[in-house]
């Protein structure tokens, strides 16, 4: 079993990240869990997911963050929300597509946190060829909007992409215009649809910085981006359940690695993995000079450093002073794989 040497990890986490349910409404080309309409059986059920909270409550989670699919999708969502909202700071991840005015003032009532939609453009024809949806963005500003109006507050996400480069200052206008005071831009990453598809959306990591040094904020503006070894990493304390109870540490780990199921075993159990452990130990091959205010951790997020290098330990490629030559716009072929695993992977 692998000593945790980063200071800064947790005997027990205090932040967690469930996937409520892989349903949605959409048919999003960059998907990274292949969401359809139809919800598959072996998700968990009501019972299971209110079972979940019982256990998380009592280890001290005090942060839940909340995605899907498309949470408000499922019928079940909005009882488990409120539940999970009085007992959890948490945060709701969506497309914003299916959030009325009415079930703002729910979401105001139950008291949720923030709420995160995603907006992949600013150009409504390219948010809805991404989503697969006419007038998904046309709706996802007007959820944007009620929520505003009842006093949550939302944050948008942009996925960085090949399809809506040239228009991401107009995405950070948009968020401006509609009121929002945080807008994050996200790197991708090879999952779901978008590994089948990584040709068409990805960028040189020069592109990408280049487009994020363009940004111009309007006042009071706040970016959120994840480029830098520091920004959002966090599987010191962090955890991860997907939809059909397994335990994954991070979302974006969702292909690569499974610690245990919640429904066989507690979660304490999940935690304790040796391959958690490692991971959570925070050893790194190679680190950020700049980084040593970081939380402990200066390889950056280990999902891309292990897509594109098979290795837990090795440096993110994201990280312009990490990158050490990775193009990103090309895949490691051994990532295509229905169940991805490089070959000298010892997992």
């Amino acid at each position: 079993m692998a000593q945790i040497e980063n200071p800064f990890a947790l005997e027990q986490p205090l932040k967690l990240s469930i996937c409520f349910t892989e349903t949605c409404n959409l048919a999003c080309q960059h998907c990274y869990s292949d969401c359809s309409p139809d919800k598959a059986g072996a998700e968990l059920s009501s019972e299971d997911w209110s079972r979940f909270l019982d256990e998380i409550a009592e280890l001290g989670v005090i942060y839940l963050y909340i995605e899907g699919g498309e949470p408000f999708h499922r019928p079940d969502f909005l009882p488990f929300l409120a539940s999970a909202s009085g007992r959890f700071l948490t945060e709701v991840r969506t497309n914003g597509t299916l959030i009325t005015p009415q079930m703002a003032r729910y979401l105001r009532d139950i008291r949720v946190g923030i709420v995160l939609v995603d907006l992949f453009s600013a150009r409504a024809e390219v948010h809805d060829e991404i989503t697969g949806v006419s007038g998904s963005h046309a709706r996802a500003c007007d959820g944007i909007s009620s929520m505003l109006q009842a006093g949550i507050e939302v944050q948008t996400l942009c996925i960085l992409s090949r399809k809506n480069v040239a228009d991401l200052q107009g995405y950070i206008d948009l968020a401006d215009r509609l009121g929002v005071k945080t807008a994050g831009v996200l790197r991708p990453y090879p999952l779901g649809r978008m590994k089948y598809r990584w040709a068409e959306f990805a960028l040189s990591l020069d592109e990408m910085h280049a487009a994020l040094d363009a940004l111009r904020l309007p006042p009071g503006m706040k970016l959120m981006q994840s480029w830098h070894p520091n920004d959002g990493n966090s599987c010191w304390q962090m955890a991860a359940v997907n939809a059909f109870g397994d335990s994954i540490g991070c979302a974006y780990l969702r292909e690569y690695v499974n610690y245990g199921n919640i429904k066989r075993v507690s979660f304490m159990e999940t935690w304790e993995h040796p391959l958690y452990r490692d991971i959570r130990s925070g050893r790194v091959k190679d680190s950020c000079p700049s980084c040593a205010s970081s939380q402990g951790s200066h390889g950056g997020c280990r999902a891309t450093a292990y897509a594109f290098h098979g290795a837990w330990d090795a440096p993110d490629p994201f990280d312009k002073v990490l990158n050490r030559g990775v193009d990103l716009r090309v895949l490691p072929e051994w990532l295509l794989q229905p169940h991805p695993k490089p070959p000298t992977a010892t997992t």
